[in-house]
């Protein structure tokens, strides 16, 4: 794990209160290992989904100790029935009947949201072997979105490490979610990033990226990040938002005084707005493998409880700082 202050910050908030998160992939190796380091720090509970006897087998063959760590197998859950009709009363909408519920609810995706949704765990963390749509679906279905949010997005934290000690933080969003935004949904996006980098000490400076800094160029895109950034300006003017601008403008104080130099955010922003999912999963892949950064996420906004999503290429190391993130977003 990055050394940073604001994996220091979550972990002794986590102490003072500590929190449950549910894992749907109860038998994986990476997931046994976070878990069993989880269990040795007393700050976050794990719940395991699986049948206990392959979770239990699978551990002694990799070697970890997850003794303590709560399994719960959806074939012999006991509260099943009334999961059941919670969850079709969820999804009376769509008119779900029991049988179709029970089914559903024997995949851990489901099931896993489902112990969210009545209060049995905290947060929830998946993915390691389930596609980001099979972890987002579910929380969309049933935990869904914050009052005042229209849309779940995601933001990445990219670290990087300093000799100084004092390490380069910065956010991205949206990099995983939403295809093509519209600006009502970007100013959203670019007010979670902002909430979320702030949870890792991120003063936040936003730029709302484009191939045009404040007019050197036209087009329908950079109407959009101008308009989006308008909008976010007017719903958080405590934030330092603006755009839009191109990244050597937002990155480069020698580029800000050329461009834009009556601008506080350029030349110092922190925090990255990205006109669609194109540019900001190629954006944060570049700073991570080109710029040695190190890459959480994506961590999913704008919901009523966290859930988040692993890469299928983790790691241990990830899944355990994504454990401790998705707890410390509990009651954000």
């Amino acid at each position: 794990m990055a050394n940073m202050q604001g994996f220091g910050m979550m972990i002794d908030k986590l102490k003072k209160n500590p929190k449950t998160i549910v894992f749907t992939e109860g038998t994986d190796a990476r997931i046994q290992e976070a878990a069993s380091r989880l269990l040795a720090s007393y700050f976050l509970t794990p719940i395991l989904v699986g049948k206990e006897s392959e979770i239990y087998e699978a551990a002694e063959e990799n070697g970890y100790n997850i003794r303590g760590a709560k399994i719960l197998d959806p074939a012999k859950y006991e509260n099943m029935e009334e999961m059941v009709a919670k969850l079709c009363e969820l999804r009376k909408s769509k008119n779900m009947q029991p049988e179709e519920a029970r089914k559903l609810l024997l995949q851990g995706n489901y099931f896993g949201t489902m112990l969210v949704k009545m209060g049995v765990a905290d947060a929830l963390l998946g993915g390691a072997t389930y596609s980001t749509a099979d972890t987002v679906r579910p929380a969309l279905q049933i935990i869904k979105t914050k009052p005042g949010h229209s849309v779940v997005s995601s933001c990445f934290i990219m670290v990087r490490p300093s000799a100084t000690g004092e390490n380069e933080v910065l956010a991205m969003g949206d990099c995983a979610i939403n295809i093509h935004p519209n600006e009502d949904e970007l100013a959203e996006i670019a007010i979670c990033a902002a909430d979320c980098g702030k949870i890792f000490g991120v003063d936040p400076k936003v730029a709302f990226l484009s191939y045009s800094t404040f007019g050197s160029g036209a087009g329908e895109d950079v109407e959009k990040m101008r308009n989006a950034a308008a909008k976010a300006k007017a719903m958080r003017p405590d934030l330092a938002i603006e755009g839009e601008m191109q990244f050597d403008a937002a990155v480069s104080p020698r580029v800000a005084r050329t461009k834009c130099p009556d601008s506080e955010v350029a030349g110092h922003a922190n925090t990255f707005v990205f006109p669609d999912i194109n540019a900001g999963n190629i954006g944060y892949k570049i700073a991570q493998r080109l710029g040695n950064f190190d890459a959480y996420g994506p961590i999913l906004l704008g919901m009523n409880a966290p859930i988040n999503d692993l890469s299928r290429g983790c790691n241990a190391e990830e899944v355990y700082s994504m454990a401790i993130i998705t707890a410390a977003l509990v009651d954000e």
